[in-house]
């Protein structure tokens, strides 16, 4: 019997990328009585009071991902006291508990307030809870967006791939808005110093868990590329003590998009939060939702904000006002803000650039199927290197992972990502009261026509297949991302350090920033470098 594609590519799981149609968790008619009981035994630290955020803060940051930490350090290193409002929780991190749900078979754990059916990797689907888990999926039409919901946001739920941009990408997305000298001297090395990335070693490389990057690097090779080892924010001896049996294996298992357990990331909460809360003058508010934001009379930022549960459900709302307000929501988030603002009247000298730009940064997931190389039935996360082809539109592929599967499907994953202009925006909907993204119904294609030739080029090098076509996983797909950028760019709706126009003492201080595109690479280094550029503009402007 031939398997519906959709449910057989959320049947293969969130995390690896790999022929992910949609995602887990669609609907929730199927969803299953509320598990709290059991997820009070496995992570009771969810289920603690949380500190109320103060009526009135100095600085007020919304968001924990890699701008707002960043920034939210940098001025509690100023003297500034800083509020951080984050809508998720705050989850611990062990060498041996499982804290987080299982990539291959999630839970409640995994998805921000989407019960229904969640994937579990070659079993058939099966219904699971509503809950306040890691991982936020939302449906716009023909593209499904990936985004963090945890405190340390997206370090959190990514694969820990940190790569720079090449200049002439660099330039052509930023032109003479942000200087390229200046972040390649200055910021990108400030961050990568700050996460301590770095490339996989050797010994982790050549490990059984790892073969899969191993088979990817061959394939390429005969392909005629030469695969360059990319950076990451894996902590290797973590990895290492994995293998070894020190700690509960995760990375080597494939876990990551639903949170490593055991700290195998140097995540957010390991550097900049850490830093910030060392200050003594920065407090994190775990569970608290900015919903709305205006500003009053007296020149205060007031935000409408509700207080939530472990499972994500309103508790109360309250109103809390700030001096200087830092929107760090991410792209999603913070383009609903700004736009809802606007087209409300809260903010209504917001300019028209506010909610455009939106990109996905050219995404995709590929797969290589029925490889005789021989693959293992575990797939490690960390990606290992990555191949770039310039022969049509600018294109890169990373070495990527397919969780575990009961068999041995012998898929070879990839992450895609090309230099693609195609963009959507931000609109306020009277009708239903609320902002959606406007997105083309054609979505990435130029992106499928780009990568398809470089994937192709390679299975047959190797004498392999594209896709899986017993179950129908397509060979190129772009019905999501990981990425999304855009909707408040700087030097449009903002100045070139990120302040907003129209408004004092208002900022976005992340990947609402960027223009759609990090040139064909990860952006979460550019994000924080840019971070970094503009708080350090600000603190000494004021």
């Amino acid at each position: 019997m031939e398997l519906d594609r959709r449910q057989f590519l959320r049947a293969m799981g969130v995390a690896g990328l790999v022929g992910a149609a949609g995602t887990a968790a669609q609907g929730s008619s199927a969803a299953a009585p509320a598990l709290d009981g059991v997820y009070r035994t496995f992570v009771p630290e969810l289920f603690a009071p949380v500190d109320p955020a103060p009526e009135h803060s100095e600085a007020l940051v919304v968001g924990s991902g890699f701008g707002a930490a960043i920034t939210a350090a940098r001025l509690a290193r100023a003297g500034v006291q800083v509020t951080v409002l984050e809508r998720g929780s705050q989850w611990p991190t062990d060498p041996r508990r499982q804290i987080f749900a299982n990539d291959v078979a999630p839970d409640g754990r995994a998805f921000w307030r989407r019960g229904g059916l969640a994937p579990l990797t070659g079993l058939p689907m099966v219904p699971t809870d509503q809950f306040g888990g890691v991982f936020d999926v939302t449906e716009h039409g023909t593209i499904d967006v990936w985004c963090g919901a945890v405190v340390g946001g997206g370090s959190m739920v990514f694969t820990g791939v940190m790569i720079e941009p090449e200049r002439r990408f660099f330039e052509a997305i930023f032109g003479g808005t942000v200087s390229y000298d200046e972040m390649n001297s200055v910021y990108y090395p400030r961050v990568r110093s700050e996460l301590r990335l770095s490339s996989m070693p050797d010994d982790i490389y050549e490990s059984t868990p790892f073969t899969h990057s191993r088979v990817w690097d061959r394939q390429v090779r005969r392909a005629g590329y030469t695969p360059e080892r990319i950076d990451g924010i894996w902590d290797w001896d973590v990895v290492r003590a994995e293998l070894s049996g020190r700690s509960r294996p995760s990375a080597v298992i494939g876990e990551s998009n639903l949170g490593n357990s055991n700290g195998a990331k140097f995540d957010l909460n390991r550097n900049y939060l850490a830093a910030a809360r060392a200050t003594g003058r920065c407090t994190v508010h775990p569970r608290h939702e900015v919903t709305a934001i205006e500003r009053d009379s007296g020149g205060r930022y007031v935000l409408t904000v509700d207080v939530l549960d472990p499972s994500a459900q309103v508790m109360s709302t309250r109103t809390l006002t700030c001096d200087d307000l830092f929107l760090g929501a991410g792209s999603m988030g913070t383009s609903r803000l700004l736009v809802h603002a606007r087209d409300t009247g809260r903010l209504p000298d917001l300019n028209e650039h506010v909610g455009q730009g939106w990109g996905t940064n050219g995404d995709a997931a590929l797969v290589r199927g029925m490889s005789p190389d021989g693959i293992g039935i575990v797939q490690a996360s960390p990606s290992a290197s990555r191949i770039s082809d310039d022969s049509g539109a600018p294109v890169t592929l990373e070495n990527w992972y397919v969780p575990g599967s009961p068999v041995d499907l012998t898929l070879i994953g990839s992450l895609g990502m090309v230099m693609d202009s195609t963009r959507g925006s931000f609109v306020w909907d009277e009708a239903t009261r609320s902002v959606r993204l406007d997105w083309p119904e054609s979505g990435n294609r130029a992106v499928e026509d780009a990568l398809r030739p470089v994937h192709d080029r390679i299975a047959q090098s190797s004498g392999i297949g594209v896709g899986y076509p017993l179950l129908r996983v397509p060979d190129v797909n772009t019905s999501f991302t990981a990425h999304p950028l855009g909707g408040a760019v700087i030097g449009r709706a903002t100045d070139d350090h990120g302040r907003v126009v129209g408004y004092d003492r208002l900022h976005v201080v992340d990947g609402a920033l960027v223009p759609g595109s990090t040139g064909r690479v990860n952006p979460s280094l550019t994000i924080s470098a840019l971070a970094e550029r503009n708080i350090e503009r600000i603190i000494s402007d004021r």
